[in-house]
Formats: C-alpha cells, structure tokens, sequence
C-alpha cells in the first residue's frame, strides 16, 4: 500500500472504465444517481476520486454544467502566465519612460 495522502495517478483506461462501471451500475438498476462507492470498493480506489472522476466526464459529456477540470488547470495557468506577462509589460514600460526621460535631458552637442 502506498503512503497515505500520497496521490496515486491511474492510466486513462482505466479512469474511463471505472466511469464507465458506473454508468452500468447506474443503469441496470435504472436509477441515474449511486453506484460509486461500491464500483471503488470493487477496483480497490477512493470513492472521491472515482466521485471526482465521474462529475468530471458528466461535465464533459454535458450532462452536468461546469468546466472539466482539465480545462480549469489550464485556464489556471494562463491566468498565471497572463499575470506575470502584465507584470512584465508593466516593468518595461517603467524602463522605456526612464531612458526617454534621460535622452530628454542630456545636452545637445
């Protein structure tokens, strides 16, 4: 067993599956809700996780609003990326108006 609080990063496959396992639990008793703590009982995972994967594929497929978290990790890092672009044009813009300043006062010869 792993440490604990230590995430564990699962194949694709088999993230679709255990979603996927869900959904036909879901179905073969006709109820649209349920199902996730025993599917992650039965492939041995956190029922967060399998939780949080499910929302995330309903989110995709439409079936639920939201954002897919793929999609907010890299909204995260443009805003992050944007933030220090700002900072940077903001740095230069400094510089430019000082060095104009300076040429503004040095003597013509």
């Amino acid at each position: 067993m792993g440490k604990p609080g230590r995430p564990r990063t699962y194949p694709d496959s088999f993230r679709e599956r255990a979603v996927r396992l869900v959904w036909e639990w879901r179905d073969s008793r006709g109820i649209t809700t349920g199902g996730i703590a025993e599917v992650a009982r039965q492939l041995n995972i956190n029922r967060e996780t399998l939780r949080k994967w499910v929302v995330d594929e309903e989110v995709v497929e439409g079936n639920r609003p939201g954002v897919p978290a793929g999609t907010k990790a890299r909204i995260a890092e443009l805003e992050r990326e944007n933030k220090e672009l700002r900072r940077a044009n903001e740095i230069l813009k400094s510089a430019a108006a000082f060095f104009g300043a300076e040429l503004d006062r040095q003597p013509k010869k």
